[in-house]
């Protein structure tokens, strides 16, 4: 027998005495723990999101914005986006290129749905790298746990329910960035890491992580110049390409990151610290949601992850989050953590690989691990599969959706927020309340009971604007159940 293969052996055989093996092992194929987990996931998140869609849960804000970049994309055009207002080249919002690779599937599928079903897919890939190290390193049982751990986590499941979003890509990058880190792969973690410059402006800061990690523990010459890279990165995306692409001329979230001063954008309120060190240091650890955030990170792990400096890699995202002015940054709402949870995951098996563990204490830190994953599944969206009335089309989305029929293809088309994402895949859509994008759409139409009140009109305001189409000569077409339809 062969050395690899004794290893093999010697290996099986400390886990079985460890209690990781079971007799299950040898009727379960090993790829089954890792691609078969994400492929449940994949089919959870894909039926979540879409559901959700058909519902007219989904908005033109985000959804709608990403679907109409990638449409062009598509069409081998500029990423120009209606939906932020007249030219707006989406590269001047979110340096996020990558999402260029969508483009032939939605060619083929031109719909919001390959959209969501490609975030589902790509979400759910980053359990592959993590629960096969798990599985290598200590069994199926430790597999199963990081595997539904982090496919059920809230971090990754918020971002499956809200839209569509470009960190999606750099989910799986980061699982297998990871994953290389803690098994000494210096340069295949460096190439790992690198397309995240690509994802998003932010993601840089990751790369440069990575990079200090490699220059403390792997290769020093590999890890500085990843570190400078990533650093670099971010600064020339968010200091020079997205002023030069941006039609204002600037970088619209430079004010909310920073966390200086105090300003309203998008109807959310921005608090920062007052634009002094002092007070960005003060500002970073209060309100106490920060602490909670941080707290709902480390508890899928029973706080395990604490034991690798892996972890540390959440540091960059942390901080710019808790340093910015705003609010939606520092919770565990929306899609914002879905780049944290392959770290902590990733530092949970790396702790679990480190030192010696005894069969006792493993088993009780993946028993605790599996209870928080249970525990917190009824508080996040994965629990909508589970409910009734999330089966049950209500009449008012019937009555929106027939209203929306009446629109032809190819046309312009103001709508508010809930409806724009049904329109984006067949029309050239504004936002109602954007006068100057809005002012020659064929076609206007509002909800009012829209109450998506993250994007910059609400549902009042759109309400508003009907009567400032009519007054401008638009005739209603039809106005039943909230839903109001103008044609010009």
């Amino acid at each position: 027998m062969s050395t690899t293969g004794t290893t093999v052996v010697a290996q099986r055989r400390v886990r079985l005495v460890t209690g990781e093996l079971g007799s299950a092992e040898g009727r379960i194929p090993p790829w089954a723990y890792s691609w078969g987990t994400a492929a449940v996931f994949a089919v959870l998140y894909t039926v979540l999101s879409v559901r959700r869609h058909q519902l007219q849960q989904t908005a033109g804000y985000d959804l709608g914005i990403f679907e109409q970049a990638v449409r062009a994309y598509a069409h081998l055009q500029a990423p120009v986006t209606p939906l932020k207002g007249p030219g707006f080249d989406v590269l001047g919002d979110h340096f996020s290129p990558a999402v260029a690779v969508l483009a032939p599937f939605y060619r083929v599928f031109p719909s919001p749905v390959t959209l969501l079903v490609a975030q589902s897919v790509l979400l759910s890939l980053a359990i592959v790298p993590l629960a096969d190290w798990a599985f290598t390193a200590r069994g199926p049982r430790t597999a199963l746990v990081v595997g539904f751990g982090l496919g059920a986590s809230w971090g990754i499941v918020q971002a499956a329910a809200f839209d569509f979003h470009e960190v999606a890509l750099a989910v799986p990058l980061i699982a297998f960035a990871v994953r290389a880190l803690g098994e000494e792969r210096w340069h295949a973690a460096a190439w790992w890491s690198l397309p995240l410059l690509l994802v998003k402006e932010d993601q840089g800061l990751t790369v440069a992580a990575v990079g200090v990690y490699l220059a403390l523990r792997g290769p020093r010459r590999l890890g500085l110049w990843l570190a400078a890279l990533g650093a670099l990165g971010t600064c020339v995306e968010v200091l020079l390409v997205l002023p030069a692409v941006n039609v204002h001329g600037g970088f619209d979230y430079w004010q909310q990151i920073t966390g200086g001063g105090s300003a309203t954008t998008g109807g959310v309120t921005q608090a920062g610290g007052g634009g002094t060190l002092v007070g960005l240091l003060l500002h970073l650890p209060w309100p106490p949601v920060k602490w909670l955030t941080v707290l709902m990170l480390l508890a899928p792990t029973a706080f395990y992850a604490l034991r690798s400096p892996l972890t540390l890699l959440c540091t960059p995202t942390l901080l710019w989050r808790f340093a910015s002015g705003n609010s939606h940054y520092w919770g565990v709402a929306y899609h914002y953590s879905a780049v944290l949870m392959p770290i902590v995951f990733g530092g949970f098996v790396h702790a679990l690989t480190r030192g010696r563990l005894s069969w006792r204490r493993g088993r009780a830190v993946l028993a605790a691990s599996a209870a928080f994953t249970a525990a917190a599944m009824p508080f996040f969206p994965l629990r909508e599969l589970a409910l009734s009335p999330q089966w049950v089309t209500p009449a008012h989305v019937q009555t929106a959706e027939a209203i929306l029929n009446q629109i032809p293809d190819g046309v312009k088309v103001a709508a508010s927020n809930r409806l724009a994402a049904q329109l984006v895949h067949r029309d050239t859509v504004t936002l109602v309340c954007m006068r100057d994008a809005s002012a020659d759409a064929a076609w206007v139409v509002v909800d009012a009971t829209d109450s998506k009140a993250i994007a910059p009109c609400s549902a009042d305001t759109a309400v508003a604007e009907l009567a400032h189409f009519e007054s401008r000569g638009y005739t209603v077409v039809v106005s039943s159940d909230g839903v109001t339809l103008l044609r010009r």
